[in-house]
């Protein structure tokens, strides 16, 4: 699937407004489309509503009862249209058995917040789409 360079759109799924707007507008910057997303639900709308996603941006605590393990769990899954969509989970949570289950699950790269700038992250996931495709 062949996609316009000009036309890559990334998800975030962050439930914090202020980190959200922040994200969005450092990946606008770098040359993306983004969409927001703060729940698992909302998420799953705009990955069937937009072809154009290429990676998400996935925060662990979203808002209601869904976690990005959920989230990850369904994109992933056998059959999923979503599969080889990269995700990567940018988050405080950093217990080892969280970071295991996502990795097992098939997420590219975890984060953890406090140990990384935006700027860092944003030039990883740079790097990640023009070296992955």
């Amino acid at each position: 699937m062949t996609m316009d360079q000009n036309n890559k759109t990334i998800l975030v799924v962050e439930d914090e407004q202020a980190l959200a707007t922040a994200i969005k507008k450092k990946l606008e910057l770098s040359g993306f489309e983004v969409v927001s997303a703060r729940s698992v639900d909302q998420a799953l709308a705009y990955l069937q509503d937009v072809p154009s996603i290429v990676c998400i941006w996935l925060d662990h605590y979203l808002l209601g009862k869904e976690s990005g393990i959920d989230l990850v769990a369904k994109v992933k899954e056998e059959g999923s249209v979503w599969q080889k969509i990269p995700i990567f989970v940018v988050s405080n949570t950093a217990s080892p058995d969280k970071v295991q289950a996502y990795l097992r699950l098939g997420i590219n790269k975890y984060f953890t917040k406090s140990d990384y700038r935006l700027d860092q992250i944003i030039n990883d996931l740079v790097l990640f789409l023009k070296n992955g495709e």
